[in-house]
């Protein structure tokens, strides 16, 4: 688990609450239902009409996951690898089946599988690069929910205080009234701008940078099943895998 989004979030929320605490408010004030529910409701209900019934369904998974989700390193499919060229050159590909029983990533496995299968690199290359493509445009689409409510929001909230006005304007006969219809108007603008920054668009970048660490992770696979195939030294192997990984996830001694 990576909680980092997590724990921004509510430090967020803290922040602000204390701040406005510091100036004289109360956190009541600032947490009116009303306003919350018409900018949170709207905003989810117009980002699911940007897509599909489909797109909607995983929400709720995509949100887990960006508030507690972890990709594995990148780095741990390195030795992994080294491991596997050093046994299929000394004793062949098909050597490599009972090794592949202790692997914990299914995406190197059934690589390898493949490779041992007897399948042609080439084609192997070609399956499982679809596949990483096939990854990225699901995550893309489920970040870009995440980042339509984000600029969605704001926008919302300014029609909640349009709202919130007309019903000042309504009670001008009433000014005891006022001053809560007011408050309750401008917190609509509050909510839209706070959710879309605090909230909505972190997760969609929460998001994109798992897709990216996750692809990653594939192409360094797909690289290291390629050089076992090939058959290649696996030093080699290890420089050329190592080679590929951001500088400061590399080791020293590369």
């Amino acid at each position: 688990m990576d909680p980092a989004t997590l724990i921004g979030i509510i430090v967020a929320f803290v922040v602000i609450v204390v701040a406005n605490m510091m100036e004289g408010g109360t956190p009541t004030a600032i947490f009116m239902l009303p306003p919350m529910l018409l900018v949170f409701g709207a905003t989810f209900a117009v980002s699911i009409a940007g897509g599909t019934m489909g797109d909607a369904k995983n929400i709720f998974g995509s949100l887990k996951r960006a508030l507690t989700g972890k990709a594995a390193s990148s780095a741990d499919l390195i030795p992994v690898c080294v491991t596997l060229a050093e046994r299929a050159r000394r004793e062949g590909l098909l050597a490599l089946e009972n090794e592949l029983r202790e692997i914990n990533d299914p995406f190197l496995v059934k690589g390898m599988t493949m490779a041992i299968d007897g399948t042609d690199p080439e084609e192997v290359r070609e399956i499982l690069e679809a596949e990483v493509h096939a990854k990225r445009l699901s995550d893309r689409q489920k970040a870009k929910f995440f980042a339509d409510a984000g600029a969605y929001a704001p926008t919302i909230g300014i029609v909640g205080t349009v709202m919130g006005l007309v019903h000042v304007l309504e009670s001008l006969a009433e000014p005891e009234k006022l001053g809560h219809l007011i408050a309750g108007a401008f917190l609509a603008t509050l909510w839209g701008v706070f959710s879309a920054n605090l909230m909505w668009l972190p997760i969609s970048s929460r998001l994109k940078r798992l897709s990216e660490l996750e692809a990653t992770r594939m192409e360094i696979a797909i690289e290291g099943i390629a050089a076992v195939q090939a058959g290649a030294n696996p030093r080699v192997v290890s420089q050329k895998l190592t080679s590929l990984l951001p500088p400061g996830q590399q080791p020293e001694a590369a």
